[in-house]
C-alpha cells in the first residue's frame, strides 16, 4: 500500500531531474564564446550572424546588459547565432580589430558586414533591434 506513493516520489524527483538537467544542457550550448580572432574569422567567412559583447566585471552598465543579452540569446530566432565575449581588462588586441573604445559596447555583423553598434545602451528593446539588424 506505501510502495506505490514511493514509486511515485521517485518518479517526480527522476522527472525533476531530468528536468535540471535539460536547463543545463540548454544553457551550456547557448554559452558566450570568449573572443578569439580565428573563430571570429570563420563565423565571418561562413557569414553567421555574429554579435559582440565587450564587458568587464567592474561595469554597472555590462552587467545591467547581460540579463538583456541572455533573454535574446535564449529566443528561437538567434539560435544559429554566434555570441562573443570580449572582456575589456584582458583583450585590448581585439579593440582595434573591432574598432573599440568602450565597455558596454555591442555590435552586430552578419558575416563580415557590419550591421551596427552601440555604446552603454540598457533598454532591451534598442539591444534587441541591433541584434535583429544582423539575421
Amino acid at each position: 500500500m506505501f510502495a506505490f506513493p514511493l514509486l511515485a516520489r521517485n518518479a517526480a524527483a527522476a522527472v525533476a531531474a531530468y528536468a535540471l538537467f535539460m536547463v543545463v544542457l540548454i544553457g551550456v550550448a547557448t554559452a558566450k564564446t570568449p573572443f578569439n580572432a580565428a573563430a571570429f574569422d570563420a563565423a565571418q567567412a561562413q557569414g553567421k550572424t555574429i554579435l559582440v559583447e565587450v564587458s568587464a566585471p567592474w561595469c554597472p552598465v555590462c552587467r545591467q546588459q547581460k540579463p538583456i543579452i541572455e533573454s535574446l540569446m535564449g529566443k528561437p530566432e538567434f539560435k544559429n547565432a554566434v555570441l562573443f565575449v570580449v572582456d575589456f581588462d584582458t583583450q585590448k588586441d581585439a579593440f582595434s580589430r573591432l574598432g573599440v573604445q568602450r565597455q558596454a559596447t555591442l555590435i552586430a555583423f552578419k558575416g563580415k558586414d557590419e550591421k551596427g553598434r552601440s555604446t552603454f545602451d540598457t533598454n532591451a528593446q534598442t539591444i534587441g533591434s541591433l541584434f535583429r539588424s544582423a539575421l
